[in-house]
């Protein structure tokens, strides 16, 4: 059963409950990523979200990940495999289509890292997108309230836009 696609306010214990699983991350991986970041919704100020944590976490080399799907099992992690999305190792905590955290590894410094950060900063730094970004949720929630495949495709052009003005374009 899916649950339905809900949007809460902003909590700040998001990023309290994203320094705990940082430390449990790392624990189990043994420091094996380069780096943990914070990403998605969850991770930017004032910004309603689903309340799933997103997470992100960069390595040298993406076949490094074999070897990660046994630690992470033992604090919840389920590899996830996704044939679309070949530049991404995704885990998820939680049952299917209602997790309630998400890693994505990928390359350290590769296109989708820096555009994971490039999104995140841009709305922490824009406020009207951030209200724009918000309100488009909102309304995408209401469209598609059994349906997160179509909530996460339709918010798609919006986050390319950003990520365009993020970088330059």
């Amino acid at each position: 059963m899916e649950k339905p696609v809900t949007i809460e306010n902003y909590n700040p214990n998001w990023v309290t409950e994203f320094e705990q699983e940082k430390a449990k991350i790392k624990e189990v991986l043994k420091d094996k990523p380069i780096c943990v970041e914070h990403i998605g919704s969850t991770s930017v100020k004032g910004l309603g979200a689903k309340p799933i944590l997103d997470i992100m976490a960069g390595v040298q080399h993406l076949d490094e990940v074999d070897k990660f799907i046994d630690p992470l099992k033992t604090i919840g992690y389920e590899f996830v495999a996704h044939k679309e999305f070949p530049e991404r190792r995704f885990f998820r905590k939680g049952q299917w289509r209602a997790g309630t955290h998400h890693l994505h590894i990928y390359k350290y410094g590769s296109e989708q890292w820096k555009n994971q950060l490039s999104f995140r900063d841009y709305l922490r730094s824009h406020s009207d997108v951030r209200r724009q970004y918000q309100g488009l949720k909102l309304a995408l929630a209401q469209k598609h309230p059994a349906d997160i495949v179509g909530y996460t495709k339709a918010k798609a052009p919006f986050i390319l836009n950003v990520i365009e003005s993020a970088n330059g374009g």
